[in-house]
């Protein structure tokens, strides 16, 4: 589901236990705060059993079905009822696959005293941010399968549970010199924001699931990476002009429309080559130096949320290619078509703000990258121009380019360098060129 992804929501099951299954037909359909897609199965039999029911968020890595795949052909034929086929696959020593979202998480169990108990990798992340150990862990009430502690029951036990726990320590417990690591677990797990006061004619609107893993994985980016800002403004006009001279005879040629987005990836991409250390990931200690040149695009969706889909090896395309892809990406965003592997893989990303009328903006990290570029509004302003004659005044395209970036390994050298570079190309951009 790739890097940032740590879980999906389960939206509906397509199939039912008992029912035939085709070699990649689809099964069930999952969310992330990505993009909504289908799962399809990688066997052909019968879906003997739903190890998780609609509306569950499962973990990267866990198993979401069972599926028997030897006599999936003689159930298939019969028409027996659901039970009786479950039955029958079951009793029948036939293969068994787990059919799962993805294995770029293994499933966690820790042995308590009463078994194996289920704690998905996510939820162990939340434990050890918060400062629970393992003992408190198994104390908490699961409502996922078999008892699990989803994210909803570890969240919700922080909230309230933990503190109503804290709050009615008997006077002994209160009296009582506590260790130096109850102090500290016994302080808030996390800041809250201000507490509202409703007014008369408030209406309160509920986050949709999307906002909501947006909005934690924001916090997430802020609290992780340092984020430092750095800003250029570039005179665009040469890149201004070409674009007005060349669209129309572009589309006709072509069938595309050529946008300003596809000419800044190729600008990001060179300067990318330049200084290939802004094209990294942080793993601990561990810098990951990429070779992929892999460029994220924020685009609109039509609910106001954004999402980001990859162009892969944005460096082995020329502008045409750029043009194609960012068009087609762009399109099949609106339509809600992406693909789970349109939006993995990203190594930097470009956010047009100036989509939005914004002449700049501080964009957040896109984890686990480590810089992102917003690039505002191109705007006609006047300029002061040096020529052999003297300083001159002029109209002149102009545009802001914000580059937030991760200075625990990037500093304000290579980011503001970085930046400038961009900047360069854009302003060196040829009148002349040929597409």
């Amino acid at each position: 589901m790739g890097e940032s992804i740590a879980e999906a929501t389960v939206t509906k099951w397509l199939k039912n236990e008992g029912d035939m299954i085709k070699l990649d037909e689809p099964v069930v359909e999952i969310a992330t705060d990505k993009v909504d897609s289908e799962v399809p199965s990688t066997y052909e039999g019968v879906l003997i059993k739903k190890l998780w029911n609609e509306g569950d968020v499962v973990p990267v890595g866990a198993a979401i079905a069972l599926i028997g795949t030897e006599a999936g052909a003689s159930a298939g034929a019969t028409a027996e009822p659901k039970r009786e086929v479950v039955s029958e696959t079951v009793a029948q020593p036939v293969k068994v696959i787990e059919q799962s979202i993805d294995a770029a998480a293994a499933a966690v169990h820790v042995s308590n005293s009463d078994g194996a108990r289920f704690y998905s990798p996510l939820v162990l992340n939340i434990a050890r941010t918060e400062g629970i150990g393992m003992a408190e862990l198994d104390q908490i009430p699961g409502t996922g399968k078999e008892d699990r502690v989803t994210k909803g029951d570890i969240l919700k036990y922080i909230e309230g549970g933990r503190k109503s726990q804290n709050a009615v320590a008997s006077p002994a417990q209160v009296s009582a010199p506590a260790p130096a690591a109850e102090v500290v677990k016994a302080a808030p797990a996390k800041h809250e924001g201000p507490k509202v006061m409703m007014m008369p004619g408030d209406e309160i609107i509920e986050m949709d699931r999307m906002r909501k893993l947006i909005a934690d994985h924001m916090v997430m980016s802020v609290t992780t990476s340092p984020h430092v800002t750095s800003f250029v403004e570039a005179d665009v006009t040469n890149l201004v002009l070409w674009r007005e001279k060349n669209k129309s005879r572009f589309e006709k040629k072509e069938g595309e429309k050529i946008t300003f987005t596809p000419i800044f990836i190729e600008a990001v991409v060179k300067a990318i080559k330049d200084f290939p250390m802004i094209n990294i990931s942080l793993d601990g200690t561990n810098i990951i130096k990429r070779k992929n040149i892999n460029i994220g695009m924020a685009a609109a969706l039509p609910t106001g949320n954004l999402i980001v889909p990859v162009i892969k090896n944005a460096d082995t395309k020329n502008l045409l290619g750029l043009v194609r892809e960012v068009n087609d990406l762009a399109k099949r965003a609106r339509e809600n078509k992406l693909q789970p592997d349109d939006i993995q893989g990203g190594t930097y990303t470009l956010t047009n703000v100036g989509t939005f009328g914004n002449v700049m903006g501080t964009p957040i990290i896109n984890q686990p990258q480590v810089a992102i570029l917003a690039v505002g509004a191109i705007r006609k302003r006047p300029a002061v121009l040096e020529t052999e004659h003297g300083d001159v005044i002029a109209i002149r395209h102009m545009m802001f380019l914000s580059h937030s970036y991760d200075h625990r390994v990037v500093d304000g050298a290579l980011g503001g360098a970085f930046v400038r570079r961009v900047a360069d190309y854009l302003e060196q951009w040829d009148v002349n060129r040929e597409i």
